[in-house]
């Protein structure tokens, strides 16, 4: 499956309106520059995936929406409790909660 660079670089630029954000303020949230988040949105330049994340965490969404089209709001409550969670966690146990988070995601509903 070959990624649509074309259509991230407007669901990213779509996300962004919604939010009512400039690209000015995605760059600062992100510690991008201003015509690089624009070079995205124009399908000028690909981000990695650590771009890619930067910008999925300053438009409080997922990789799945700009890739895909699938949105998913990020709770970040919920990520925060779980984060908390896990880092009591020795490593044993994380290798349990890794096998349970693979399953859960691999399980059709």
């Amino acid at each position: 499956m070959e990624i649509d660079y074309a259509q991230l670089g407007k669901r990213i630029a779509k996300r962004r309106r919604v939010l009512n954000l400039s690209q000015g303020e995605v760059a600062e949230a992100t510690g991008l520059s201003n015509n690089y988040i624009s070079n995205i949105e124009n399908n000028h330049s690909i981000p990695s995936i650590e771009t890619l994340m930067k910008v999925c965490k300053a438009l409080n969404t997922t990789p799945d929406y700009f890739l895909l089209g699938i949105f998913k709001q990020v709770d970040d409550n919920v990520f925060t409790e779980i984060s908390e969670k896990i880092r009591l966690c020795n490593k044993q146990k994380l290798k349990l909660i890794n096998h349970f988070i693979t399953w859960v995601i691999d399980e059709p509903l």
